[in-house]
């Protein structure tokens, strides 16, 4: 642990991560080379708690596009988050690492409901907690659930994990001069309108504090790298 920047993370994956190339879905592959990346910082002593999206199954914006009241859409979001955190529960498990789920709308036949105290027992117990169901409430999003999840187990550092290495002032897929920021503050990423997370998000982690960082989780290593305090993705903080 004497080499470890941060002791607790909370991991804000998208649903996409779980998805198969150019499709929707789950994609047990994409679930396996997430969990193995997972384990190599659980392994290293971090404890690590994780928020999932469901964008790979649902997304409520398609539902509001058609006609579908928001809430009903945004509810519909939160149970795809739940598909997600089983399957990275189960791709987690088979290599070894114990995992509890525990889900912000009660299906007691399938997770634990979200209690504060105990996802911190088990955190101390260095089991990964995978928190789905969003906030539990429509019209938040699931950016905004993982920083209020990780305010509320005391993180030491909320990741936000992309197919991007860091964030940039422009899309870099588009614009080939675009220029990346190793640091930001909350109020840059406010003001440059940079899309980092939601605005909600973004305020939450910037009243109570919590360092966000934003890495390619696909670059190997890059969780490991971002546990020990090496150069990695961007930081936003104070």
């Amino acid at each position: 642990m004497a080499d470890i920047c941060y002791n607790r993370i909370l991991l804000k994956l998208s649903g996409e991560a779980l998805a198969p190339k150019n499709g929707s879905g789950i994609d047990p592959a994409s679930a396996k080379m997430i969990s193995e990346q997972i384990k190599s910082v659980v392994q290293l002593g971090a404890n690590l708690a994780i928020v999932i999206g469901g964008g790979n199954i649902w997304r409520g914006k398609v539902g509001l596009e058609l006609g579908m009241d928001r809430a009903t859409a945004d509810y519909m979001g939160m149970l795809a988050t739940v598909m997600n955190s089983l399957a990275l529960m189960d791709a987690l498990e088979n290599i070894g690492v114990t995992t509890r789920v525990q889900t912000s709308i009660e299906m007691r036949a399938i997770a634990e409901p979200y209690i504060r105290r105990r996802a911190l027992r088990h955190i101390e117990k260095n089991r990964v907690v995978i928190f789905a169901g969003g906030t539990g409430n429509p019209y938040f999003t699931t950016d905004t659930a993982a920083a209020l999840r990780a305010v509320e187990i005391n993180a030491d550092l909320l990741i936000k994990a992309t197919k991007v290495d860091g964030i940039y002032d422009s899309d870099p897929k588009k614009n080939p001069d675009a220029k990346k920021f190793d640091r930001l503050t909350y109020m840059d990423a406010l003001n440059k309108k940079l899309q980092v997370m939601d605005a909600t998000a973004i305020s939450l982690c910037m009243e109570n504090h919590m360092p966000l960082m934003v890495l390619n989780l696909w670059e190997e290593g890059s969780l490991k790298k971002a546990l020990m305090g090496e150069k990695v993705g961007t930081l936003v903080e104070a």
